[in-house]
């Protein structure tokens, strides 16, 4: 892959990241009001860690096999929204005090992270369309995928920590948002992050109709 090439994708990212929060951006968000930055990289891992196993199903050539399987898209998508919304509704109706940073487990955090990003499985048709516009196929194509993947990583977890980052500075700065209102801010931001799962399915469904 030559240097051109990988700037070319590297302002394809940039271009593509630079959007309003998405639903694994806001999850960030919300976890990171709740928990502080720190505590929320295991969200950040289980996120990119979805990325990366959607990626080896691209790469192995399941892309085909994933978008011609509109069942099993189907159950997968509104499986993430609901488990996104039943999270929210349950942050947003609870009376008590946000929890403490250490008092939640990091593997759910993680958990959260994983189901969420996986939610979307439309990502192995993504990354099966975006990696072949930048392989040289008189190249090794291995080495190329690595290259892409690892890139397409490092973004994404730097675009995750920056929304962290923000969040945590505005929850320093308005000291007044603090217990119950942490955790209806945070619950009204993972059902945002359900209804946009809900409506991008539903775009995909009415632009194939």
């Amino acid at each position: 892959m030559s240097i051109e090439t990988y700037l070319i994708y590297l302002g394809v990212l940039a271009a593509f990241f630079l959007t309003p929060p998405d639903t694994s951006q806001l999850l960030i968000i919300s976890n990171s009001l709740r928990h502080g930055l720190r505590r929320s990289l295991a969200t950040v891992a289980g996120d990119l860690s979805a990325n990366a196993v959607q990626m080896t199903l691209a790469a192995f050539g399941l892309t085909a096999v994933i978008a011609a399987n509109a069942d099993a898209l189907w159950v997968v998508k509104w499986a993430g929204v609901a488990y996104l919304v039943w999270i929210g509704l349950r942050l947003m109706l609870t009376r008590g005090a946000s929890e403490a940073p250490g008092a939640v487990a990091k593997g759910r955090l993680f958990r959260q992270g994983f189901v969420t990003s996986s939610a979307n499985p439309y990502a192995v048709v993504f990354f099966g369309a975006l990696f072949p516009q930048f392989i040289d196929a008189g190249a090794p194509i291995l080495p190329q995928l690595l290259v892409l993947g690892v890139t397409y990583l490092v973004v994404d977890g730097l675009v995750l920590l920056l929304w962290g980052w923000a969040a945590t500075r505005t929850l320093g700065r308005v000291k007044a948002l603090t217990g119950v209102w942490i955790n209806r801010v945070s619950g009204a931001l993972m059902v945002g992050a359900a209804v946009l799962l809900g409506l991008k399915d539903l775009d995909r469904g009415a632009a194939a109709r």
